[in-house]
């Protein structure tokens, strides 16, 4: 094969793989001079040139002329002998640059020279995929479905690159099929292998904060600060902002005129419910607020400890807590303190816990009332036998069982 149908395969490489002419260029020089390595022993005294723009490349051997019988390495030295082969007036100690062609490196050379410009190329594309996806880490990506399966559904962009997202980065209530555009924040790149594999996640909390960025045009201009973020993929967040701008509601502008703003942020997540809170700095103003929408009486706090004792009227606990004690959970994640919720009864009140009624009502059943923190009668009765059913999971004839017990108490 000459020269120029070889430079003229590789030149495709350019086309196919978007390599720029530089960096072609860098990889065939090092292609050949591995094939030159393992033919001649050594590429130091070899010149390369490379045009791929007119599809040839010529390589030349540097020799110093010896006298004849004293070649002691045929890779650096030259016979004057044969020197004159070459050119019939070289002398003893002067340079000679002899080309070198495909055929004088052997066929099997040409073949394996083939499969490492292969190897570069694909090493080349990797380390371009993995250096550009590492700069957008924490950043929102759109890609298609292209494949699904059990633990993971592969996407693919639009330049052909291959995203994994994996079960346990999709919210609960994700669902797709083929061809469905997925929009989620690239979390993480790794190497398997040679090969980057890119992760992406619609469960992280950067993906919350993205969007809200793409949806709040006070909060991308700097207007209006994001101080913190926590959530509960699928089922509910809660969002912290401040304002430098006293004119500005940081609450409102976020939300928007009856939720116009935040709705569609609620869609992409799955209908996650999102409470927006203003920060303050003030620790035990800032708990109250992260409660919402419960309304919180008082607040103790243990700063060393980071512990925080909340006093709530009784139809308020079950509020504090929320479905699941998801309100809890997350107004401790936002504030960094572990919140306890404690209930306040006036003197007159003759409440009576739920625990006293063991001898008529099962355990199990005074068990799943405490999950949402109703644990006594009348945190109980304060609400319709409509709120109970969608709040724990018991049957209606139980719940209207154990009501009829508590009221026969308060009646008695």
């Amino acid at each position: 094969m000459e020269n120029s149908g070889l430079i003229e395969s590789f030149s495709e490489f350019q086309e196919l793989k978007d390599i720029d002419r530089v960096t072609l260029m860098a990889i065939l020089e090092d292609v050949f001079r591995n094939a030159l390595k393992k033919k001649y022993g050594a590429d130091d005294n070899f010149d390369i040139i490379v045009n791929p723009d007119k599809g040839d490349f010529q390589v030349f051997r540097n020799r110093v002329v010896v006298d004849d019988g004293e070649v002691e390495d045929d890779n650096y030295e030259i016979s004057l002998t044969d020197a004159r082969k070459i050119e019939a007036d070289f002398e003893v100690g002067e340079e000679v640059s002899e080309e070198v062609k495909l055929e004088d490196i052997g066929r099997r050379a040409v073949l394996a020279l083939r499969q490492y410009l292969n190897s570069k190329v694909t090493e080349h594309d990797n380390a371009t995929l993995y250096k550009h996806f590492r700069e957008v880490i924490g950043e929102i990506y759109t890609a298609e479905v292209h494949h699904i399966r059990p633990k993971v559904v592969i996407l693919m962009d639009e330049e052909g690159n291959e995203i994994v997202l994996p079960k346990e980065k999709q919210i609960p209530s994700d669902f797709f099929r083929k061809g469905d555009t997925v929009k989620g924040v690239i979390e993480a790149v790794e190497l398997k292998g040679s090969k980057p594999q890119i992760i992406m996640s619609r469960t992280s909390v950067q993906f919350l904060e993205r969007l809200l960025e793409q949806e709040i045009p006070e909060i991308a201009e700097g207007l209006i600060t994001v101080k913190k973020v926590v959530r509960i993929p699928g089922e509910k967040a809660k969002i912290a902002v401040d304002s430098y701008d006293e004119r500005i509601d940081p609450v409102g502008a976020c939300v928007g005129m009856k939720g116009s703003r935040i709705h569609g942020i609620v869609r992409e997540l799955g209908n996650e419910n999102i409470d927006v809170i203003h920060y303050t700095a003030n620790t035990d103003l800032f708990v109250k607020r992260a409660l919402a929408p419960a309304k919180v009486n008082k607040v103790v706090l243990d700063d060393a400890a980071k512990k925080a004792n909340v006093y709530l009227d009784l139809e308020e606990v079950s509020r504090a807590i929320g479905r699941g004690g998801q309100n809890i959970k997350l107004a401790g994640m936002l504030t960094g303190f572990d919140i306890d919720v404690m209930r306040e009864l006036n003197s007159e009140d003759d409440d009576v816990e739920l625990s006293e009624f063991k001898d008529e009502i099962d355990e199990w059943v005074i068990d799943e009332f405490a999950k949402i923190g109703l644990d006594t009668a009348k945190s109980v009765l304060n609400l319709t036998v409509d709120e109970l059913i969608k709040r724990t999971d018991l049957e209606e004839e139980t719940i209207e069982d154990v009501l009829r017990i508590l009221r026969e108490e308060f009646e008695d």
